[in-house]
């Protein structure tokens, strides 16, 4: 079982690598790399690939690894009881699988995805140690071990905001997903835009990398955001010359909105542009 990219995903060879080492290892296969890198597709690829059906855990800052496993539903119990209802007499009727659960009893080998894991509390990948190295936990409620039938495939992302512990990173196969160059772009945007003019495609990322490198700039714009762009442009038909300026100075782009997500980026991409114009 080894994945070897598909038709709608450019894996890079290192990132293969990573994931087929992850399913030798029998490891979570930790990515972490800028928003928009294809963090969150490379596990729905993967799984696609590999016939496994996906199952997807997207953490928010209030999410509790408890959430994962099971939640006992008591308040709805306590209501059943009042009301004479016979399903209070199993109390297997009040306790809701989390994905993990659903996971480790699948009757096939599955793939998870912890998606983003970052933005939850410190204590969060902490608390999922023994889950992830035994694929076991104990249900307190209904008194069972619950085991993994198939130790299901994990993706975890993370977009790089907050460290996680050392305990837990002893626990994964790590890859960070740099972002594409030049060459590994073009192959992108040759899944998503097959029919792209190759003169608006040299043009749109020398503008796009132009814009990217600009020093100072408080978010970058990323690959999904391209794609954005260029979906932009051939739908509004923005033509070449929009794109090129009639010298190698930088200028401000047609729906730039598209690759610059707040004001102080616009401010300073406007201020540059005019200072460029005042030195033609």
């Amino acid at each position: 079982m080894k994945f070897q990219g598909t038709e709608n995903y450019v894996a890079t060879q290192d990132l293969m690598l990573a994931v087929n080492a992850s399913i030798t290892l029998k490891r979570p296969l930790l990515v972490k790399g800028e928003p928009g890198t294809g963090k969150t597709m490379l596990a729905e690829e993967v799984s696609e690939a590999l016939g496994m059906p996906l199952l997807q855990w997207h953490i928010k800052s209030t999410t509790k690894a408890q959430q994962g496993l099971y939640e006992y539903d008591a308040v709805s119990r306590l209501r059943d009881s009042q009301l004479g209802d016979e399903r209070v007499k199993d109390i297997h009727n009040y306790i809701v699988r989390g994905v993990l659960w659903q996971a480790f009893t699948a009757e096939q080998p599955v793939a998870l995805l912890i998606d983003e894991i970052d933005k939850a509390d410190i204590e969060f990948p902490n608390d999922l140690l023994r889950e992830i190295d035994r694929m076991e936990f104990y249900c307190y409620e209904t008194r069972e071990l619950v085991r993994a039938k198939h130790r299901p495939l994990v993706f975890i992302t993370s977009n790089n905001e907050k460290e996680l512990p050392d305990a837990f990173l002893r626990r994964c196969f790590f890859h960070y997903i740099k972002f594409p160059d030049a060459e590994t772009m073009k192959l992108i945007i040759d899944v998503h835009f097959p029919d792209l003019k190759k003169e608006l495609l040299t043009a749109a990322m020398k503008t796009f990398y132009d814009v990217r490198n600009l020093p100072g700039l408080k978010k970058k714009p990323s690959t999904s955001e391209l794609l954005d762009w260029l979906k932009l442009l051939v739908a509004e038909d923005i033509p070449l010359e929009a794109l090129q300026s009639t010298d190698s100075k930088v200028s401000v782009p047609p729906l730039v909105g598209a690759l610059l997500k707040n004001e102080q980026d616009v401010t300073l991409f406007e201020k540059l542009v005019f200072m460029n114009q005042r030195n033609r």
